[in-house]
């Protein structure tokens, strides 16, 4: 029954201030809410995410952390135990796919798994397979929408796969056919970042130009060279570039 000087109106439903109160209730979308951690290096992208995404009344994402390089993501992923990470693939300290190895507890456990959805500007086929590899529910560029991105975010929550259209390609052709291609110990040997400076010097990059292009330094770069060379045995970028030419990473 309504209050005396709150009456309902003709039709049966509530006067216009219990409306009014129920409309300042946060709604979240549709009602549903997930607790995210964001993981990249850049921090004006975490800042741009957070204030497109992070609005908890309209998109129901909670943005409970946010992690620049490998060990603060493993750290807070850890202490917060999100139910989705958005995680950038290029990170220092070992990129996306060591995050993925040292969470993997995480992501194991049944009660309250930790899920990954890889947000990146690589469309690269390798760096989406070898988050996949590593556990990752998903992959999408980041050319998407921040409605899209959500609604990303709630499918992973939900144990849904996601990728961006031409993405799911690449993991359709690895995993998907009897024939998928053997993995390469020698390329699983590098980092991420170590990968995306190989492929650029293979391109015929200058330093310069890599590391204007990676927002590292030229003397980063030039630790990267030489950790590749090493790695991979190989003497000088001439050697390199027949290598990565051999293996279609160009």
């Amino acid at each position: 029954m309504s209050e005396p000087n709150e009456p309902t109106d003709p039709n049966g439903t509530a006067g216009p201030a219990a409306r009014a109160a129920e409309s300042a209730q946060p709604t979240g979308g549709t009602g549903r809410h997930v607790r995210v951690v964001l993981v990249d290096d850049h921090r004006m992208f975490r800042t741009g995410v957070q204030a497109e995404i992070g609005q908890t009344e309209q998109t129901g994402v909670e943005v409970v952390g946010e992690a620049a390089d490998v060990d603060q993501a493993v750290t807070v992923i850890t202490a917060t135990r999100p139910e989705v990470v958005l995680l950038d693939v290029h990170l220092p300290g070992g990129g996306g796919v060591e995050v993925l190895r040292r969470c993997a507890p995480l992501m194991g456990d049944a009660e309250q798994p930790v899920r990954f959805l890889a947000l990146s500007v690589s469309d690269a086929a390798e760096d989406v397979i070898g988050v996949i590899r590593g556990g990752a529910r998903g992959y999408v560029t980041k050319t998407i929408t921040g409605t899209d991105l959500v609604d990303s975010v709630f499918r992973v929550q939900e144990g849904d796969a996601v990728f961006s259209p031409r993405l799911a390609g690449f993991v359709l052709d690895a995993f998907a056919s009897t024939d998928a291609p053997p993995v390469d110990e020698d390329l699983d040997r590098l980092t991420q970042r170590e990968r995306e400076v190989l492929r650029l010097i293979a391109r015929g990059y200058a330093y310069k130009e890599i590391a204007k292009q990676l927002f590292i330094s030229v003397k980063t770069v030039e630790s990267h060279v030489s950790a590749v060379l090493r790695k991979l045995q190989l003497s000088n970028r001439h050697e390199l570039t027949r290598w990565a030419t051999a293996r279609r990473l160009v």
